[in-house]
């Protein structure tokens, strides 16, 4: 699933007051076949000069070791079986780059957007400053913008290049400054309306040991339909590859050959084993947008570092000349990074394309963690502590949001939206959840840090840490089929998503037909009675959809907002009121959408 949804900035004062070795290496390498232009070195006196570019993306401020699955990669053995490995946590992380790193005179790391947004509490807590303050740290080098990095505006994001104490939590402890990131963040297709010009720099150039590399950062041009308007105001996004091409042109007018393009939009590979031979067979494993992209991206791009889907990939897609190039992805939340080695011919400032090679390796946890990381995690362990550590509720076994169409994590989320919608207005009747706005699974235990089957503030956060809020609006019954129709139609079509719904709603999905036509129109049904298509309904939504959201345009259209609490307390409030240690929460079924296949 795509990860899309976002978070409206939400005072956190009231919380800040009461705060007191070496990487698996992946089977799936590739070798990108030579550009007649770049046929590889030949018998000259200029040596060429080694490369190495390691990258990550999608990492979410995940500074801990994710839990769960969120926490595990999949890993393809030589038998054909696969076998999951616990992966993960910046400690282990920085452990990782830095055994890379040795024996490589010049090595950059990279990314490809999304570092921070939709953090667990952590980083998430303190606006993801503890998040920049690791990237520092570990040597990032350079990042791509993503669409999470507007999750709270483009001046937050501003204030996180740059540094200074939040505008209104302020600094966090006494004498200390956020001082921002040592790294650009580039955003060469996001535009500022006023000044007509790009938010941050659209490229960088890293000059290492004579080795010149540059690299042009896009995020995906439709980040504004999976972000709050608030985050995107005042801002136009542009066509990734036209974008890529123009500061393509204009790097070489500077003398710069080697290029790379930092891009925040990905695929989806055949297999979810993070070592699949994408290239196996002459072909290419992968689809989705980014294939489109890579094939109109100039040539003289030497490689395509890519994010936002989360999977794991790395695959040749022929460039505009016909000449296969590396586009490679490390899944998310810092449980991978992929590792290029190429050369440098310092004869033509380029990259031999010829002499690249790919792989993604496993940030595995049997290592050893780096001590400045976990320094900085113990500081603000410290601080977070008072709230992460809080009891909320009880579950009997894991919650998860795994599920084709609908997961129990979804019902519960939803459940817990309707009844906060039902304390505030006794109309509401059904509440819809967007899947991208649930971030992680409730796990039975988390960590050893609690008790069994105990969660705590700080999980309740990982789940939904985007401090959207609970609205209603008014929706007739027409207008939700259209909702429902809008989960497999339009901008979904290709790539549904499946609203989570609160109990009392159900209807029949037939996969066997297609568009709009999956949502069988007769079957939905609310407490058992037909929708009436002129009868008006009370609907919960979170903020994300209430503004059209995900695609689901028909939302923005419902009367009568009125807004209520963040779905976070939501959430905590519904485990508080309704479970215990006597008496846990069970999940759901799941059975609320009958699927036909």
């Amino acid at each position: 699933m795509s990860p899309t949804h976002s978070r409206r900035p939400a005072p956190r004062r009231a919380l800040i007051a009461a705060l007191a070795a070496a990487a698996t290496l992946a089977t799936a390498g590739a070798l990108v076949a030579a550009n007649p232009a770049q046929a590889g070195p030949d018998a000259g006196s200029t040596p060429l000069k080694d490369l190495q570019l390691l990258a990550i993306n999608d990492f979410h401020g995940n500074l801990e070791p994710p839990a769960g699955s969120s926490g595990r990669v999949t890993e393809r053995q030589a038998d054909g079986t696969t076998k999951d490995i616990d992966a993960g946590g910046v400690e282990y992380l920085a452990s990782s780059l830095r055994t890379a790193r040795t024996g490589h005179d010049r090595s950059l790391t990279v990314a490809a957007g999304d570092i921070v947004g939709a953090s667990p509490l952590l980083s998430g807590l303190f606006h993801d400053e503890p998040t920049i303050e690791a990237m520092n740290k570990l040597g990032l080098d350079v990042t791509g913008v993503g669409n999470h990095e507007f999750d709270e505006g483009k001046d937050e994001l501003l204030r996180l290049q740059n540094g200074g104490c939040h505008p209104v939590d302020g600094c966090y402890s006494e004498g200390r400054k956020f001082k921002g990131a040592d790294y650009p963040i580039l955003s060469a297709n996001v535009i500022n309306e006023k000044t007509g010009k790009p938010l941050l720099k659209p490229y960088v150039v890293q000059n290492v040991k004579g080795a010149k590399v540059g690299f042009i950062g896009v995020t995906l041009k439709g980040t504004p339909n999976v972000v709050t308007a608030a985050g995107v105001k005042g801002l136009k996004f542009l066509d990734e590859a036209e974008t890529i091409n123009k500061y393509t042109k204009e790097l070489q007018q500077q003398g710069v050959h080697a290029i790379v393009a930092l891009v925040h939009e990905g695929g989806f590979p055949a297999s979810s084993a993070y070592n699949y031979d994408c290239d196996a067979g002459g072909s290419t494993g992968l689809s989705g947008p980014i294939v489109d992209i890579a094939k109109q991206v100039a040539p003289e791009v030497d490689a395509l570092v890519t994010g936002h889907t989360h999977n794991a990939y790395v695959c040749s897609i022929p460039d505009p000349a016909g000449h296969p190039r590396l586009v490679t992805s490390a899944a998310s939340y810092g449980r991978l990074f992929t590792e290029l080695n190429m050369k440098y011919d310092p004869r033509t400032d380029d990259i031999v394309r010829a002499t690249v090679k790919g792989s993604n390796r496993v940030v595995n946890r049997t290592q050893s963690k780096a001590a400045d990381l976990t320094q900085l995690l113990n500081d603000w362990q410290t601080l977070a502590a008072p709230v992460a550590n809080k009891p909320v509720g009880y579950i009997t076994k894991d919650v998860t949001r795994t599920g084709a169409v609908e997961s129990p994590l979804g019902d519960l989320i939803a459940d817990a939206q309707l009844a906060h919608a039902k304390s505030l207005d006794s109309r509401a009747v059904v509440a819809l959840m967007n899947p991208g706005g649930i971030r992680a699974d409730l796990v039975y235990p988390a960590s050893g840090k609690e008790g069994d089957g105990v969660v705590t503030f700080g999980e309740g956060f990982a789940v939904q840490p985007f401090s959207n809020t609970v609205n209603l609006k008014n929706l007739t019954g027409a207008q939700l089929f259209t909702v429902l129709k809008q989960q497999v139609s339009g901008s979904n079509a290709a790539a549904p998503k499946y609203l989570q719904i609160s109990s009392g709603l159900t209807y029949t999905l037939d996969l066997t037909k297609t568009g709009a036509d999956r949502v069988v129109e007769d079957s939905i049904r609310l407490d058992g009675k037909p929708i009436d298509p002129t009868a008006t309904y009370r609907v919960a939504m979170n903020s994300f959809l209430a503004d059209g959201g995900d695609g689901f345009t028909e939302f923005a259209k419902g009367t009568d907002q009125f807004v209520g609490s963040d779905d976070l307390a939501a959430l905590v409030d519904y485990l508080t009121a309704n479970t215990s240690a006597a008496a846990p929460y069970a999940p759901t079924a799941a059975d609320r959408v009958t699927v036909v296949k």
